[in-house]
């Protein structure tokens, strides 16, 4: 038996914005179609890397596709092809969402073929000039731009990936790095955050567990990586506003990776920048039945009592199975995970954790009030169908909705069990 203690009157601290995501369900025709779903979750914030597929579609986001001829004038608007990404960010703010701006390229999954745009700029300071331009065109009004509220610049993605996204030395990519943001800090000071640097993640102290099977070498290299980039900004001085990293690693071995992040940036000296777990998605290859949307609901659970500040699952696509988070590739309609996101929200809209404990390994479990309303969010990915015992809450008065393999976030009549890989929402 599972059972849970809570206390509404114990608060504890804010729901953190941890359903985010990665790029939004941008279609072939441009068009908002499928976007009304993310207000409908209140998804908070949609990280744009990968937007479109191959070479962000040769339209979106990557500073190839806006800035086209690296020869040009950065200081002239005509050097800027702004079009589709004017849009996409449109889109996004009409929907309620705010973009997470990723600052580079999109992975060259080819790269053994050719890489195209994975390598460092030619000249680190245009470069900066040229990220500084775009952010002035969304923030400032630039160049016939907007005045979005756009917080997060992130610099690159995965340069420790090799040469499917970074084809420098793990030195050419600090130097990216101090470069760009001293002069995005000196142009814009507090008004933006900026971080990287999108780590391919730290499977090497959690028990490995990684879907590609990577050898132990890669492991390391990434560990290397990560100290050389923090003994480097440590020492350059380099601002940095958040540090991003990744995993697609079962719940338990998030965790794991979660805390080491946290020690890590403490013993840096970074222990007050916000640790952004910007790219995850344990058992991809599943998405659309009951244990995958279990595992999603774990790791959200989970890390709301761990130290990452944001998650944002890759991804949000529309447009093929592959690593799509909320849509089946055939119908369009949203699957089980994407309630998972919806059922996450109903806690966010509360606004305020209150105490929540689970005495069962493998089932979590996360509480949240406004005052006057409350809801509890389960999930149970412990290997066995639990009997649930809730202490605090008055079942015979609460709705009660169930997802699992056949049901997205449906009303059950009671919550006396609490399947192996399903969720539950009760709010009163």
């Amino acid at each position: 038996m599972a059972t849970i203690r809570l206390d509404t009157s114990k608060q504890l601290k804010s729901i953190k914005p941890l359903h985010a995501g990665g790029q939004p369900p941008v279609t072939s025709a441009a068009k908002d179609t499928y976007f009304h779903y993310l207000t409908e979750a209140g998804i908070p914030y949609s990280r744009l890397h990968d937007v479109s597929g191959s070479f962000g579609g040769g339209k979106y986001v990557d500073i190839p596709n806006i800035f086209r001829d690296f020869d040009a004038d950065v200081n002239d608007p005509a050097s800027y092809d702004f079009t589709f990404t004017d849009l996409l960010i449109k889109q996004l703010v009409e929907a309620g969402v705010e973009p997470y701006y990723r600052l580079g390229v999109t992975i060259e999954n080819a790269a053994r073929v050719k890489a195209y745009y994975a390598h460092p700029p030619r000249d680190y300071d245009k470069w900066a000039q040229i990220c500084e331009h775009i952010i002035r065109h969304y923030t400032e009004g630039w160049a016939d731009g907007y005045h979005h509220k756009i917080a997060y610049w992130e610099i690159w993605n995965e340069p420790d990936n090799g040469r499917q996204m970074w084809s420098g030395s793990f030195e050419n990519y600090y130097r990216l790095y101090d470069v760009t943001a001293k002069h995005l800090k000196k142009c814009f000071g507090d008004k933006i955050k900026v971080g990287g640097f999108a780590s391919c993640g730290f499977y090497g102290v959690a028990g490995g567990n990684d879907p590609f099977n990577m050898k132990p070498e890669h492991y390391q290299r990434y560990l290397d990586f990560f100290h050389g980039f923090m003994a480097y900004v440590k020492e350059q001085s380099s601002p940095i506003d958040f540090f991003s990293w990744h995993s697609y690693a079962p719940t338990m071995n998030t965790i794991r990776m979660d805390k080491w992040v946290a020690e890590q940036l403490d013993t840096y000296g970074y222990g007050h920048i916000e640790s952004h777990l910007n790219e995850w998605n344990p058992f991809q290859e599943e998405a659309g039945n009951g244990h995958h949307a279990a595992e999603v609901a774990s790791t959200l659970l989970a890390l709301q009592n761990g130290r990452a500040d944001m998650t944002c699952i890759y991804d949000m696509r529309i447009d093929g199975p592959d690593y799509s988070a909320f849509f089946d590739a055939k119908t369009k309609l949203p699957h089980q995970t994407y309630y998972t996101f919806v059922a996450f929200n109903t806690l966010y809209k509360l606004g305020t954790q209150v105490e929540c404990v689970s005495d069962t390994d493998g089932v979590f479990a996360i509480a949240a009030t406004d005052g006057k309303k409350n809801a509890l969010m389960l999930s149970n990915i412990s290997g066995t169908n639990q009997a649930l015992s809730i202490e605090g809450v008055d079942l015979t008065e609460a709705r009660v909705s169930y997802i699992d393999d056949h049901r997205m976030l449906s009303w059950a009549p009671n919550a006396r069990e609490l399947k192996n890989n399903s969720v539950v929402l009760i709010e009163w």
